[in-house]
């Protein structure tokens, strides 16, 4: 018996039914993927799960059942059984492997028995525990109910947005919840039947009247015993009578076995101690670092002699430090920052880690002595934050040529994070130095080497120079404006009040649903669970049909703007006036850069009243703003990487596109394209560089789907190099496993083999969109390194403050202003050589709206 020789207080056991649990984390988490294409998610989702179970229970014995891919006494028994069940998506099946493979390295006890389910491992193990132990068995299936009593409880465990989620079962909810107890589930299964595993039970009789059957007759034999009481109505009397055998074979193939073929004594679960080596490889190589951490697993054994570490942190040890550095030519070095503040330098250095400690004078003229030596070649990581050290420093640092950082986002812009840490463990070094030289090995390789040099690592100086200087505003204009959001807001909530007849809560979606679709009886959407939708779409279709729908959109925007924008902005301005947005260059999977505290590419324009805001971003006094903003970038290297002659012909002329696109997808003359035609046009250009669809350009555009596709039709018919690009672009990513721009950056794209149609349709637009998006980031990337080199060799103040999309902005003293103007367009213009001209529109103004 398990535990005989324990207390039944001292023995917890937890048992897993692995393929239901690996099967609810596959589905209930998105699809995930190393760099080199492997999928994870399932196996992502089921160590959350299990380590969220191990936190809640503590359990002393584990084990992991799964199915075995064999006919079973049950199939036997009954042909259909399960008959309709679908294989492993290839997705899933490949990570079942890995998984078992994992927790085996971690010391549990994995079950198979062939001619046997899970479940009946499930029900042998919960068998055992009676007086003697404590059970808990973990599933995502509710047939394991009916094995609930004192001992055993059933956890339901699942994820839900990528969370894990627990409901846990003992004999008291389980009759809460169904009406009867644990074991006369079987007898409901045998009445209702379960499609999922093709079994059969009584037709026509569903959960409600099997519950409530056995929960009045006690089990199936006293039911049919009892068949011709009054309380059964005929009607039900007869599907009874009709499918007896049926209900009776459903009994049977719904009991779970407690015989099945495994260990019964508890030593056989006890968890043994984790190959520490192994379960770091594996999940290195998954990159799940922060999974690895949670699972706080004991040293591995040293295989090799411990690399030692030496601080050198006196005057004559950093002059040794910086003499072998010299001598040697290069310095691998990790830097340490607490926010702004450097607290060291390690260095790989002679296969010793040296670390040079923050906190003296001596330490600082040992970095601007290092960082300015242009004789020792530099491989470091975060350079960006360095570039910010040393401008805040006065420090001129020199051949920084190599950011372990920015060549592992090159390499796989889809990662979670690029820890130096992580990075060792993933690509398996024992220091940094043979980190960066495998990073630079690899991006040689793949033709990305360039990429880093001439974009991505001078940028990140760049970068530095601009979250430094930051951006002036007005905090007075911003107070004045949120005071003008608020009056607004006052008055359209008393006349959206007015307007409904009753006051109610604006921001409640439930309130306002009930408000729009049944006091005021407007077209309704349909209904859901939480209520009816009252999003802008839903919103936007009903304007003009009650003048609350206006009201309702302006007040949103009034109350977005107020407290997204004037009172966050209002508490990130620093002590200079100026705001210092943080630019982040290896977020992004097309290679944009983003924005955060605060987001200012987030910044509306679209309305006149978000383009007000834009008033409070000013120049300091004495100096202007220079705005320049790419034309059509995006349709412009479409043009030119599709090769389409029309389009190209339209910009060199300087045509207005989306005229010319109107006139030759709806046949008229240039003259005749009416305002509407034309903004059609637009939206079918764009649509088509984003890989829309029919569906979508109708929704977007307010036509009907017939005549989107038409549109598109029409489009991909004058445009014919477009489509040959398109399926171009989407046969040679399914052929390489990635889409890439023209300067090299590349997206990994695992979903165009996915099984599932509507990954396959993303990973095709992906391959469309991302190389054309991503050359125009680059290019834009390419215009900011020039045009700050630029100002600086020209000996101007002016400096690049603001990128937002395809948008420079640079401040300038007055004086400098027109020239600082002719070197931004000139630079962003030549930036690079397509065969189509790129333009830049360069405005000059006060603030940014005015300079826009």
């Amino acid at each position: 018996m398990l535990g005989s020789h324990r207390k039944v207080t001292d023995v917890k056991l937890l048992v897993i039914d692995g393929n239901s649990i690996l099967n609810r984390a596959f589905y209930g988490i998105k699809l995930l993927t190393t760099k080199d294409g492997r999928y994870t998610n399932a196996i992502y989702g089921f160590l959350m799960i299990y380590l969220s179970l191990r936190d809640q229970y503590q359990p002393n014995a584990v084990a992991v059942a799964f199915d075995v891919k064999a006919p079973t006494f049950r199939h036997k028994l009954y042909d259909g059984y399960k008959a309709q069940r679908k294989g492993m998506p290839p997705e899933l099946a490949e990570q079942l492997p890995v998984l078992k493979e994992l927790l085996a390295a971690m010391g549990l006890t994995i079950l198979e028995a062939p001619g046997w389910e899970a479940d009946d491992i499930l029900g042998t193990l919960a068998a055992q525990c009676g007086g003697e132990a404590q059970c808990v068995l973990a599933t995502g299936d509710r047939d394991s109910l009916q094995l609930v009593n004192q001992e055993v409880q059933v956890w339901l465990a699942a994820t839900k947005m990528g969370r894990p989620e627990t409901k846990k079962y003992t004999p008291e909810t389980v009759l809460e919840d169904y009406g009867v107890l644990p074991p006369q589930l079987i007898d409901v299964k045998a009445l209702m039947g379960d499609s999922s595993d093709n079994i059969p039970g009584v037709a026509g009789v569903g959960p409600k009247t099997a519950q409530a059957l056995v929960a009045q007759f006690g089990d199936l034999d006293a039911l049919y015993a009892q068949l011709d009481n009054a309380a059964i109505k005929p009607n039900l009397r007869l599907k009874l009578e009709q499918d007896k055998d049926k209900a009776f074979l459903s009994r049977t193939l719904g009991i779970i076995r407690t015989d099945a073929p495994v260990p019964l004594t508890l030593e056989a679960y006890a968890p043994k101690p984790p190959e520490s080596a192994k379960v770091t490889r594996i999940l290195a190589e998954l990159e799940m670092f922060k999974l690895l951490e949670r699972l706080e697993l004991p040293p591995a054994e040293q295989t090799a002699a411990p690399v030692t570490q030496r601080k050198a942190t006196e005057e004559h040890d950093l002059d040794g430090l910086l003499l072998r550095l010299r001598t040697a030519g290069k310095a691998w070095f990790i830097p340490q920052f607490s926010g702004d503040l450097l607290e060291g330098l390690t260095f790989a250095e002679a296969e010793q880690d040296t670390l040079a400690c923050c906190g003296s004078l001596q330490f600082f003229v040992f970095c601007k002595e290092f960082l300015e030596d242009e004789a020792i070649a530099k491989y470091s990581c975060d350079t960006k934050l360095l570039w910010r050290f040393c401008l805040q420093n006065g420090i001129c640092a020199k051949n920084i040529c190599f950011d372990a950082t920015l060549a592992a986002y090159l390499r796989n812009p889809s990662a979670s994070g690029y820890d130096i840490s992580r990075l060792l463990q993933e690509y398996n070094c024992g220091d940094f130095s043979a980190l960066c030289k495998k990073l630079e090995q690899e991006l040689r390789e793949n033709g990305q080497y360039a990429l880093l040099q001439e974009i991505e690592l001078p940028l990140a100086g760049v970068l530095a120079q601009m979250e430094r200087v930051g951006v002036a505003v007005d905090a007075g204009r911003i107070e004045r404006f949120g005071q003008e959001l608020d009056e607004r807001i006052q008055a359209l909530t008393q006349e959206i009040t007015a307007l409904a007849g009753q006051s109610f809560n604006l921001n409640s979606p439930k309130q306002l649903g009930e408000i729009l679709f049944e006091k005021l009886q407007l077209r309704a959407p349909k209904k859901t669970k939480t209520g009816y939708s009252t999003n802008v779409e839903v919103l936007e279709k009903l304007k003009g049909e009650h003048p609350i729908i206006t009201a309702i959109l302006e007040y949103r925007t009034c109350a977005k703007l107020k407290s997204t924008y004037c009172d966050s902005l209002l508490k990130v301005i620093a002590a200079d006036g100026r705001i210092h947005s943080t630019l982040n260059q290896t977020e992004t999977r097309t290679g944009r850069i983003s924005s955060s505290e605060p987001n200012l590419q987030n910044i509306p324009i679209r309305t006149e009243l978000g383009r007000e805001l834009r008033r409070a971003f000013v120049a300091q006094a004495g100096w202007l703003l220079v705005d320049a903003d790419y034309s059509q970038i995006e349709l412009r290297v479409m043009a030119a990487m599709a090769g389409e002659e029309a389009m190209l012909r339209a910009f060199r002329t300087n045509e207005d596109i989306h005229t010319i696109t109107a006139s030759q997808v709806f046949g008229l003359p240039p003259q005749m394209v009416t305002p509407a035609l034309r903004t059609r046009a637009k939206a079918v250009n764009f649509g088509i560089l984003y890989g829309i669809g029919a569906f979508s350009l109708a929704k977007d555009i307010g036509v009907s789907f017939r005549e989107a596709e038409e549109y598109i039709e029409g489009y991909l018919a004058h445009y014919p190099q477009v489509r040959r690009f398109r399926t171009r672009l989407i046969e040679q990513a399914k052929e390489t496993g990635y889409a890439e721009t023209l300067f090299g950056r590349r997206r990994l794209l695992p979903e165009l083999n996915n099984s599932q149609r509507q990954l396959r349709e993303f990973g095709e637009r992906v391959a469309v969109n991302m190389p054309v998006q991503g050359t125009a980031a680059d290019i834009i990337k390419i215009a900011m390194v020039r045009v700050a080199t630029r100002l600086s060799q020209e000996g101007m103040q002016a400096r690049l403050i603001l990128q937002v999309h395809d948008e420079l902005i640079v401040e300038a003293p007055t004086a400098e202003a027109e020239k600082a103007a002719e070197i931004l367009q000139q630079e962003m213009e030549h930036a690079a050589t397509l065969s189509v001209p790129l333009e830049a529109e360069v405005h000059i103004g006060g603030n940014w709206h005015d300079a826009h």
